[in-house]
């Protein structure tokens, strides 16, 4: 059955959702989504990629620049949607609104709430070694992602999965999963359970800061961050007092490297066109670089361009 919806959202993640909603017949009434904001060296006015998709599908585009004002609220009211759906929006939505659809506001969100709750659980899941992770569709409340379960699809954590590819994959799963979550709404029979929140764990926002590597963690959990904290803020190091950026990576298996034990945190040594860096526990091997100022590249471009010594340390001496 058609709904009247109002979507929420901004990154590229909400993308396939929206495409979803228009594609299950759907009428979206208006689309809200941040302000373009200034990006780059230029500092031009960036679109989001919800605003880029709306403008393809020629849908009508709201940014306010806080959507709790009286003005936005009535705005919102006069569209008389049915549902409201909430895939990474950025603002937290006021009670005022929340009390608006018949359906209620239904959120997409990328993990097996509660954990994962807040800003960047995709990234965090990955970063904090986590091997399961999933989409749920909540309802939305007054708290931080702590509404009512609606659905959840639970999906693995490849062993080399970065966060863009993890992205790109469960937006899609999202996108089913909120079109199957609107069905069993207005046909008043989809599951509401509520949240444990003792169980929930939080996905802080990002930070530079966390983006830097203490090489006295393993060679695994550096490994993780690594592909988590992708594309930003990365994981970073320094070398010989340059910001040094670890793109890529991975633990070295102890059949690999018999004496791991003997390289220092941070400790470099290069076997033949390898890059191995010791940590607190095991070996890291490092395949893509970046030195401050250089182009990203595989780890044997950076050792043709690096004349290397023995005493090589990735950060601070431990």
């Amino acid at each position: 059955m058609s709904q009247k919806v109002v979507f929420l959202g901004t990154p590229r993640f909400a993308v396939p959702t929206l495409e979803a909603t228009l594609a299950a017949g759907h009428e979206v009434a208006a689309v809200y989504t941040q302000p373009d904001r200034p990006k780059g060296r230029g500092q031009a006015l960036a679109l989001s990629p919800v605003k880029e998709a709306a403008l393809r599908l020629g849908l009508r585009i709201c940014q306010p620049e806080r959507i709790r004002r009286p003005e936005v609220v009535e705005e919102i009211a006069g569209f008389g949607a049915d549902a409201m759906v909430v895939v990474g929006y950025g603002q937290i939505i006021p009670q005022a609104i929340i009390d608006l659809p018949r359906l209620g506001i239904v959120n997409v969100h990328a993990s097996l709430l509660p954990r994962w709750r807040g800003a960047a659980p995709i990234q965090w899941s990955i970063a904090a070694g986590d091997t399961t992770t999933g989409v749920t569709t909540m309802l939305i409340n007054a708290g931080l992602d702590t509404g009512d379960i609606l659905l959840r699809s639970e999906a693995s954590i490849g062993v080399e999965e970065n966060s863009v590819e993890l992205n790109a994959r469960l937006s899609v799963t999202g996108a089913n999963l909120l079109i199957e979550t609107l069905e069993l709404l207005e046909k008043g029979i989809c599951p509401r359970t509520p949240q444990i929140d003792a169980d929930a764990t939080l996905a802080k926002i990002l930070r530079k800061e966390d983006g830097l590597i203490n090489w006295r963690s393993s060679a695994r959990e550096i490994s993780n961050r690594s592909r988590g904290f992708l594309p930003w803020p990365g994981a970073w190091t320094s070398f010989r007092g340059q910001r040094f950026n670890l793109w890529k990576c991975r633990p070295v298996p102890s059949t690999e490297w018999m004496v791991g034990e003997s390289l220092p945190p941070g400790l470099m040594h290069a076997i033949g066109k390898r890059l191995l860096a010791g940590t607190g526990s095991g070996v890291l091997e490092l395949l893509e670089v970046q030195l401050e100022g250089r182009n990203r590249v595989p780890v044997a471009a950076f050792m043709n361009g690096t004349r290397l010594s023995g005493d090589d340390m990735l950060g601070e001496r431990q």
